[in-house]
């Protein structure tokens, strides 16, 4: 197989990639209506009333969704469950432009309006990707290894991914002093979002090891990129240390589908020949005599010199963000999120606070009362409950507990929603909860409490997985009866009362 040929590239680009929308869209067909629903946290379409009414005409312009022409419930299920089935389709072995138009337009749509809960890099960064894949496919047939790929769009995911690097490292060079230091690892894998059990075990390591890990992390964000370009081994040498790097960070943490993502334009260091090594004798010249007849028609060529051109005066802010001492870590430049800036962990906490909802049945709380707690799916919560293993897929308010737990409630007023519709009872809002204690009826008060998480270390004997220790309260108990909450609601826009009455 040729060395300049990219067919195999671009079915493993596009399997990756399918499988990241799968999961991207499962997320929304689970999660979408309790978060961004009618009588979700943060309800899309009053954002999008919000919107409408600041910008008027403009804000079409200023925030592309599919959403504009409707955002009920029903809508939003049939979207998230559309993008999932052809997501699956593409993962199958579908390979078309139209197919892949319409997964980008479905998702960024969602990204749109998902305002705090959507609000991550690897979002924006699941839109580019998925933008430049459009470009990677022929309009009139389906087969996975019908026509060769124009050569511009693997030149543009290589530029990807060398910006996704690149902007994570120097971000980390600009930021915490630890990373300078060469210490970061010693905290991050126990204050991390979501450990794992793996976690767990690397924070119990030697100093050394943390060291080398973040040794070898500079040497891919900082040294792996300016090699993608290269003559051909190197190019293959930088994308075998890309994907292996990606691969230790899903295997020691719980990071979403975010490694997931950013291995889908590493793949493209690699062409057909080194994609072929992998395949045994006859399979390579079955491949082979399917593919060599195939070229990309010239319309396709002519689209992706064109979208070269748009990328090249797109990336002109990304790169003067890169050089820039006040580097932005996660940003876009244009309202369809076509070329952003990316970056993670510029900052890496040295303690581990968690947010702990509790509530009670009592009538009125006093020092007798006793408190149960909420469990998230796989946020530290229950000591003896193991870390769990979630990645690709993503609990978004366990990440926004964890975000919140850094701050202050009055920062966080979408938490304050949270407990409302928690004591109204709200079903779906309840499924987002792994322990659920007040099952059959709602709680009368709720509070938030905050608690300091260590990981427990192997081998000191406890069955305990974390020791945790109170640091105060969050958030007082409120009620459904208390004024200030109603107040609190109706000054951020949201009903004051129940959706249905509690009981």
């Amino acid at each position: 197989m040729p060395a300049r040929a990219y067919v195999l590239t671009r079915f493993a680009v596009l399997r990756l990639l399918a499988l990241v929308y799968a999961v991207a869209f499962l997320v929304l067909v689970r999660q979408g209506e309790p978060l961004i629903g009618r009588d979700g946290l943060l309800p899309a379409a009053a954002y999008l009333a919000r919107v409408h009414a600041a910008l008027g005409a403009r804000a079409y312009r200023a925030l592309p969704t599919l959403f504009w022409l409707d955002c009920s419930d029903a809508t939003l299920r049939a979207a998230a469950w559309a993008g999932l089935g052809l997501a699956i389709v593409a993962l199958l072995g579908a390979t078309n432009a139209l197919l892949q138009l319409a997964l980008w337009a479905l998702y960024l749509s969602f990204v749109q309006v998902g305002q705090l809960f959507w609000g991550y890099g690897w979002e924006t960064q699941l839109c580019e990707t998925g933008f430049l894949a459009i470009f990677l496919c022929p309009v009139r047939t389906l087969g996975p290894l019908a026509g060769a790929p124009p050569e511009p769009v693997i030149w543009l995911l290589r530029w990807l991914i060398a910006r996704i690097m690149l902007g994570a490292g120097l971000i980390k060079l600009r930021g915490d002093p630890c990373w300078r230091a060469l210490t970061c690892l010693v905290w991050h894998y126990e204050t991390q979002p979501v450990p794992n059990p793996v976690s767990w075990l690397l924070a119990a390591q030697p100093r050394w090891l943390a060291i080398a890990g973040a040794l070898f992390n500079f040497v891919v964000e900082l040294g792996a990129p300016w090699f993608v370009f290269g003559p051909r081994p190197a190019r293959l040498a930088a994308g075998l240390l890309l994907v292996t790097f990606q691969l230790t960070l899903i295997v020691s943490g719980n990071l979403s589908f975010l490694n997931w993502l950013t291995i889908v334009p590493a793949l493209a260091c690699f062409d057909d020949a080194a994609f072929g090594r992998l395949c045994p004798r006859r399979l390579r010249a079955w491949i082979a005599a399917r593919t060599a007849a195939g070229a990309s028609s010239r319309a396709q060529r002519t689209a992706a010199w064109m979208l070269l051109v748009l990328v090249a005066v797109l990336s002109i802010a990304p790169v003067q963000n890169l050089l820039s001492p006040r580097q932005m870590m996660n940003a876009s430049f244009d309202p369809l999120h076509l070329v952003n800036t990316y970056g993670a962990f510029g900052t890496v906490g040295r303690e581990r606070d968690e947010v702990i909802l509790e509530g009670t049945r009592d009538a009125h709380p006093g020092p007798e009362t006793r408190w149960a707690e909420y469990e998230l799916p796989c946020k530290p919560g229950d000591v003896r409950r193991r870390p769990c293993f979630v990645s690709p897929y993503h609990y978004r308010l366990d990440w926004q507990m964890w975000f919140a737990a850094m701050s202050s409630i009055d920062r966080e007023p979408w938490l304050v929603h949270l407990v409302f519709e928690l004591l109204c009872g709200n079903r779906g809002v309840r499924r987002l909860f792994a322990v659920d204690p007040f099952a059959a009826a709602p709680p009368r008060w709720i509070r938030a409490e905050l608690y300091r998480y260590r990981f427990t270390r192997p081998g000191d004997g406890s069955p305990d997985w974390w020791v945790r220790t109170r640091v105060g309260t969050y958030l007082p108990p409120v009620s459904l009866d208390s004024p200030e909450l109603r107040a609190y609601l109706r000054a951020h826009g949201w009903r004051d009362v129940c959706a249905s009455p509690p009981g």
